[in-house]
């Protein structure tokens, strides 16, 4: 007879997840470190019963909004470089719905989440139940179905039994390195509570192994073969590279063979920033250097990459009558974009089986790879200083943005600061072992092109999704994942308001997190978009009903909510601050007034197709998009 244990489907959920390890290059490690929890009448009598009962080694942690504390598990786990993970459980209706745009932004980057909301009553007896959605062509349909576009792997718990083939599928894709994302388990709230004799073995100890793959003879043989046929080869460092910890292996190549390197916001930190043929971010938000050179190529190596539109400037950055591509991915759709020849295996597997078969092969890039970044170097340096005033603007934002509204900016906001110089200042401060965070805005362009990463995996950009209000919840998950790090959020007063209520969940839990918040008084980016491309600000900045600019004193809320909080308008106060913040031990924030249109801006072979209008009465905007439509017959079109 099978030995059994009886356990209700919520305690056999919590015992399951503290029995899953990973084991990867000669490392065994717990792959769930945790869960975030909001609890409610969906989940508090079952997921949560189980986790006051027997926890196991599981940390828990009480989040403040479940979009928030969703995305401090993504944080973690792409800090982790997906080894690790936080599930993450909420109520049914609203607390659920709350975490699809955390799924998204999850499925974007290709990071193992475990989303746990409670769902209906499986038994339909009390239907409509609290929160419930009634729809007439099914009442099957809920709200967690929305979750199925978002995930990786979806399933609905109706019996208890249902757990265990769910929950064995749902690790296999969330330690896949080809096919990891975020995998939903809905719980029925009835199910949760309901006790079954489950298997013991079902809750015996689980490695799950992550082999690093071996490219196949074939696909090496091509590979080599392609490098040597090109005379101006450019690699690009994925999420995959910083993954696949293939620095020390992409040094080696790029030294032996004089081929540049160029990142993506993913693969950034990868190779320290300071490594000589280490040209910087490529694309929209990329450096001079590297985006000249990447138009040069005539074979672009990409590992790791998903090509997204801002790495490839819409598909416009490359000579593609010359340039042909070579995809080292684990992910099959991803290693056949640009119809590449297809290298799928792991990035430092693959790398280190180069390197002995291009020991006679040098690029024909010369010197042209220092003087790119002697150039850059200097262009960076000459940011520190920039005044800015509408004569350095683009004629369309000029046109738009005078000298008395930089003005009126300064006045309100009590500042003569710039974001860049102030972006590169703390960059210098902060120490090499310093991690930022970022998401959205137009930090990442500044964070892309200017911050220098010398040690590896000290950054991390959520570019994937660019989600408005991840910067200060990825904080704590980064803060969780590296405890011995000082981690600084990014972000932009648009960000702020949209959402930084896991900033209370880092005071409670004792966590330092550093917020710096770049205050313009308004979404930057977007009103620069607007303005670029022949339209007037509209809903873009925070004025009143009276267009009067709004002066929000955000050191205050921090210190409200118990954090130290410093008001910065100079660089004396600025180093002085951050010098003090170091020896704090809760968490921080830096309210920093900043000018508008003071950040750093496009370099060569930075466009971005975006949708304007087609009619309008503006000449602005027809101009705009002739120059749309000029730059399309350029782009590839797959």
């Amino acid at each position: 007879m099978e030995n059994t244990i009886r356990l209700t489907t919520a305690q056999a959920l919590i015992k399951f997840l503290n029995q899953q390890y990973i084991y990867f290059d000669e490392c065994e490690i717990p792959f769930v470190e945790g869960i975030f929890h909001i609890l409610g009448h969906g989940n508090v009598l079952g997921i949560g019963e189980a986790l006051e009962e027997d926890p196991g080694h599981l940390k828990i942690f009480q989040g403040k909004n479940e979009q928030g504390m969703a995305h401090s598990a993504i944080a973690f786990a792409k800090q982790k470089k997906r080894q690790q993970i936080y599930a993450v459980t909420a109520s049914s209706g609203p607390g659920s719905a709350n975490m699809v745009t955390a799924a998204a932004t999850a499925f974007a980057n290709n990071i193992p989440v475990l989303f746990l909301p409670a769902d209906i009553f499986a038994s339909r007896q009390p239907d409509p139940v609290l929160q419930q959605m009634e729809h007439e062509n099914s009442l099957a349909a809920t709200t967690n179905d929305a979750f199925k576009a978002v995930s990786k792997y979806w399933d609905r718990i109706q019996r208890p039994e249902q757990l265990m083939s769910a929950l064995l599928r749902a690790f296999e894709v969330m330690t896949n390195p080809a096919t990891c994302g975020p995998v939903t388990i809905s719980l029925c709230q009835d199910v949760e509570g309901e006790a079954y004799d489950y298997p013991v073995d079902f809750f015996k100890k689980r490695l799950h192994y992550i082999d690093r793959q071996l490219p196949n003879p074939r696909e090496l043989a091509a590979a080599v073969q392609k490098i040597k046929e090109s005379r101006y080869p450019v690699i690009i460092m994925g999420g995959g590279a910083l993954y696949s910890d293939a620095g020390e292996e992409l040094c080696a190549l790029s030294n032996q063979c004089n081929i540049p390197l160029v990142g993506t916001h993913a693969g950034k930190s990868t190779v320290s920033s300071e490594f000589k043929n280490n040209l910087g971010g490529m694309g929209i938000l990329g450096t001079s250097a590297a985006n000249k050179i990447v138009q040069q190529a005539d074979l672009v190596i990409g590992i790791g990459t998903r090509y997204t539109d801002f790495t490839t400037a819409s598909k416009t950055i490359f000579d593609f009558e010359k340039a042909r591509f070579l995809n080292i991915n684990l992910n099959r759709m991803q290693a056949y974009k640009f119809d590449a020849l297809q290298v799928l295996a792991d990035a430092k597997a693959t790398l280190s089986a180069l390197l002995p078969e291009l020991t006679d092969y040098q690029s024909a890039f010369g010197d042209q790879i220092s003087e790119r970044k002697r150039e850059w170097n200097i262009e960076r340096d000459r940011l520190t200083t920039t005044k800015f005033s509408p004569e350095n603007f683009t004629p369309e934002i000029a046109e738009h943005f005078s000298q008395e509204t930089l003005n009126e900016y300064a006045d309100v906001l009590d500042t003569k600061l710039t974001q860049t110089a102030v972006f590169l200042k703390i960059n210098e401060l902060v120490g090499d072992e310093a991690i930022p965070v970022g998401s959205a805005g137009s930090l990442p362009g500044d964070m892309h092109r200017l911050w220098n990463s010398r040690l590896p995996n000290t950054f991390h950009l959520e570019y994937g999704y660019s989600t408005m209000g991840y910067e200060v919840a990825g904080a704590l998950g980064v803060k969780l994942a590296d405890p011995a790090k000082e981690v600084y959020a990014l972000l932009g007063d648009g960000s702020f308001l949209m959402l930084h209520t896991e900033l209370v969940t880092a005071l409670q839990y004792h966590q330092k997190i550093n917020i710096v918040l770049f205050d313009n008084s308004g979404y930057g980016c977007i009103n620069n978009l607007q303005m670029e491309n022949g339209s007037e600000s509209l809903g873009t900045e925070l004025r009143t009903d009276e267009n009067a600019i709004m002066r929000i004193d955000y050191a205050k809320i921090a210190e409200g909510y118990g954090a130290k909080s410093y008001a910065i308008h100079t660089m004396d106060e600025l180093a002085a601050a951050f010098e003090d913040a170091k020896k704090q031990t809760t968490a921080v924030l830096f309210d920093i007034k900043v000018l508008p249109k003071t950040m750093s801006h496009d370099y060569d072979g930075s466009w971005w197709n975006t949708g304007i209008s087609e009619i309008s009465n503006k000449k602005a905007i027809q101009s705009a998009y002739a120059d749309r439509m000029e730059m399309l017959k350029k782009a590839r079109k797959y």
